[in-house]
């Protein structure tokens, strides 16, 4: 089932239909923003993503899903879910926390980017009022969570930074309900709701789309500095954070680029933080390119080998050995995979069993 048919199609992930209140209106998800600037002429500065758009009166922000109304600024999103579903964790992929756990997945229309080989194009692309939507509340969203037990909820599928306000109060209600929280991310953000996002969550996946200034002007219409400056506070906070990288054929798959990536997040963050090698599959704007060899995907975790990251994964390839989890001790497999299964778990206290050797994550709720 597609995610964005959430809405109209009954599953057990989306039985829960019956216990929201729709609305035909912005009132319900019309919400103050929490990061702006109030200027002259009843303009605005947005202070929520590096852009910094300046609205004007009954204007919108790059995003679409904030307005200025009067100078004062408003989302449009708060709590306007429009799509929803029951991922495992591992599909989102974070392989480090809760292996197996299960988490309600939503999100909303809108994104601060426009990336060309989006997946999720026809929300994130999208202005809240041309996608059907279903008003879901902090608390209902952790209710709803907990009844279908899930013990996770994720803030995913188009970009959690520009539905910032629900993600703190959602974030707050499910760690009231017992309930652990993580948001799938471009890292495209300030550091003030970054900080602010750091103190609630209770995990960050970062998509580093490229490793070049000219990839993400032109393929991703966004800037790497902030994604960059965004990781080292992630990192400096103390926050369990995985990275992503969609190797896509010709854009940003050369030994240059795969190599820096792999030096700059062993000399920024660490060897522990788990990078993700995910195959490129032809959506989009990108229809044009074929799938990513699986050759490349190995090249590419081979650099990161030899750069000393203890945890480079091969992604979207189901079946392949890197999918696995391997004790840089000992090198025996503590966690098993199989696409989004995890067969077998060989932790004991977040050690590796056979070695005693510190597996870095959160294993255990």
């Amino acid at each position: 089932m597609l995610r964005r048919s959430f809405l109209a199609i009954p599953c057990a992930a989306c039985a829960a239909r019956s216990a929201f209140a729709a609305a035909e209106s912005d009132t319900p998800y019309t919400v103050e923003a929490r990061f702006y600037e109030k200027l002259p002429d009843q303009q605005i500065k947005c202070k929520l993503c590096p852009r910094e758009c300046v609205i004007g009166d009954r204007e919108r922000g790059f995003c679409g899903v904030r307005e200025n109304r009067g100078g004062t600024y408003y989302s449009l999103v708060y709590g306007r879910v429009v799509a929803a579903n029951i991922d495992p964790i591992e599909k989102k992929p974070l392989f480090h926390f809760l292996p197996r756990a299960l988490a309600f997945s939503i999100g909303t229309a809108g994104c601060n980017v426009n990336c060309k080989m989006c997946q999720n194009w026809d929300i994130s692309q999208m202005r809240p009022e041309q996608v059907h939507a279903t008003r879901l509340a902090p608390r209902a969203l952790a209710e709803t969570a907990r009844q279908y037990q899930c013990s996770t909820v994720a803030f995913t599928y188009n970009e959690p930074v520009i539905f910032m306000e629900y993600v703190l109060d959602a974030a707050q209600a499910a760690r009231a309900a017992g309930l652990r929280t993580v948001m799938i991310s471009g890292g495209f953000i300030q550091q003030e709701p970054l900080q602010k996002a750091c103190e609630r969550v209770d995990a960050i996946k970062v998509d580093l789309k490229g490793y070049s200034a000219r990839f993400y002007k032109e393929v991703v219409n966004g800037d790497i500095k902030p994604v960059l400056q965004g990781l080292t506070t992630i990192h400096k906070l103390g926050k369990w954070n995985e990275i992503v990288y969609l190797v896509i054929p010709t854009l940003n798959d050369s030994d240059e680029e795969l190599k820096g990536v792999s030096h700059w997040v062993r000399t920024e963050l660490g060897p522990d933080v788990p990078v993700h090698f995910t195959r490129f599959h032809p959506e989009y704007l990108l229809k044009n390119l074929p799938p990513t060899p699986v050759a490349t995907l190995e090249r590419a975790k081979a650099i990161a080998d030899a750069e000393g990251l203890h945890f480079a994964y091969i992604g979207n390839v189901p079946g392949h050995p890197a999918e696995n989890t391997r004790c840089p001790g000992c090198r025996k497999f503590v966690v098993e995979r199989v696409g989004f299964t995890v067969n077998a778990i060989h932790l004991e206290k977040g050690k590796c069993k056979f070695c005693h050797r510190p597996i870095p994550g959160v294993w255990e709720a």
